[in-house]
């Protein structure tokens, strides 16, 4: 997935919401965090939309990767301007504190 978007850089395709969404949920399949906060830098840098689906899988990507302090940054992002958030961003962002033993 994150070839993909590469590839669509150099072939001069512009990335859009949907296609980073695809490359940020593999990601999160797998905890990469890291990778997930590149990609989310990459949309901002490009001025692509983050929607509802970025900012929970993103969020559930850092709780799966241990870095629930980026987790909850992600959550007050998402809870910031017109970006409305839902049971999975609450649920992503709570799953992340319990797993760094952060309950209180």
């Amino acid at each position: 997935a994150l070839q993909l978007v590469n590839a669509m850089t150099w072939k001069a395709v512009r990335p859009n919401t949907i296609s980073f969404n695809a490359a940020i949920s593999a990601c999160e399949k797998y905890g990469e965090w890291e990778r997930v906060l590149q990609l989310l830098r990459a949309m901002t840098q490009g001025k692509v939309e983050l929607d509802r689906i970025t900012l929970n899988a993103s969020t559930s990507a850092c709780g799966k990767g241990d870095a629930w302090e980026k987790a909850l940054w992600l959550f007050s992002v998402a809870r910031q301007g017109s970006r409305d958030s839902n049971t999975i961003t609450f649920g992503a962002a709570i799953s992340a504190c319990e797993k760094g033993g952060e309950w209180e």
